[in-house]
């Protein structure tokens, strides 16, 4: 199918096929038909949310040597960048998110490193609550967990979850896919919205596991998808493979647009730039204190974007900005099935 058959599809409504995905991955990213994807997604995105992008924003709990060993994090005990563990104390957490509520941001995300204690996590997380206007949403970026332990997560008072299969999980990382599966159908069972990503790409990944990727998020019917380029840290295994450059970034955020039902609002991309909202990416994150991509103890100091730098780099590639808590956790949409390929099963 040539690409203006494929776009008058995604006019019509429809999302791509796995057939259809791996064509457009295997584009050139400056070829004219690659720009005409771009363009594509960007209509997509915008027409579903009036223009309005969303800038979500992120603090972390701790930073610790993390026995994961994910081959393209900082805190993965094998790439030994932090030796130590150091924990946010409950105060400085809710600083820190009453800052991003007192900036805009849509909806604030509370990290941990995977093996960060569960009851310390909703002890926190409680005290965020209570701290924070009723209408702020929390969402929870947290390791595998329990049927139980979502439901304990939904009654601490979160609206979603972001979790991924990550991009060769259990190859670069050490944590079973099956394991990722499960925790995504438990966070689902327990009414948390789950929002979800195409990540972390690096040079090396093919057009065909891009596809399988991009099918499997569709086909969980997240709340938003999108697709994060890998930021190689200096020092470690995954270093020498390099990174993939804005441009194919900007090209698997387009590609990923298309391949998600209409149900699905959002498009992220990570770290924010204006060639992924060019490409129809309508959510970027504002981030403080450990970060997976950095080797400063506080992102805030190193690769961390503010509130205001998301805004003015969606600002820049034309996108109005969303005042409110975000639309991407309602229930409105939700509920929609999606018949994207799974290859994944």
């Amino acid at each position: 199918m040539n690409i203006h058959d494929l776009l008058r599809k995604t006019g019509n409504g429809e999302h791509l096929s796995h057939t259809e995905l791996l064509q457009l991955l295997s584009l050139a990213p400056d070829c004219s038909e690659s720009y005409l994807v771009m363009a594509e997604s960007n209509r997509i995105s915008k027409e579903l949310t009036g223009n309005k992008a969303e800038v979500h924003a992120q603090l972390a709990l701790n930073r610790a040597p993390c026995r994961c060993n994910c081959a393209f994090c900082s805190f993965a005990q094998k790439n030994a960048i932090f030796a130590n563990e150091t924990q946010l104390a409950p105060e400085a957490a809710v600083a820190y998110a009453r800052q991003f509520e007192k900036e805009g941001a849509n909806a604030i995300f509370v990290m941990t490193t995977a093996h960060y204690p569960f009851e310390l996590f909703l002890e926190i997380s409680q005290e965020l609550r209570k701290q924070l206007k009723p209408e702020t949403i929390l969402i929870a970026n947290v390791g595998d967990q329990s049927l139980v332990n979502a439901y304990k997560i939904k009654d601490a008072g979160y609206a979603g979850v972001y979790h991924s299969l990550r991009l060769r999980e259990g190859i670069d990382t050490g944590i079973d896919p099956g394991i990722r599966k499960n925790s995504i159908q438990n966070f689902q069972e327990a009414g948390l919205r789950v929002g979800t990503c195409v990540e972390p790409v690096g040079p090396e990944h093919t057009p065909v596991e891009l596809a399988d990727m991009i099918c499997f998020t569709a086909s969980i019917n997240p709340c938003f998808s999108g697709a994060a380029r890998r930021i190689p840290i200096p020092g470690t295994e995954l270093f020498q493979r390099g990174t993939i450059s804005e441009l194919r970034m900007a090209q698997i955020v387009a590609v990923t647009r298309l391949g998600m039902p209409r149900t699905v609002l959002g498009n992220c991309t990570h770290e924010p730039c204006t060639l992924g909202g060019l490409a129809g990416a309508n959510l970027f994150w504002a981030e403080v204190g450990a970060n997976p991509r950095d080797t400063k103890e506080k992102t805030e100091q190193g690769r961390g974007e503010t509130v205001m730098r998301c805004r003015v780099l969606f600002r820049e590639c034309g996108w109005d900005i969303y005042e409110g808590p975000s639309r991407y956790y309602g229930s409105e949409f939700y509920g929609s099935t999606n018949k994207c390929v799974q290859v994944l099963s």
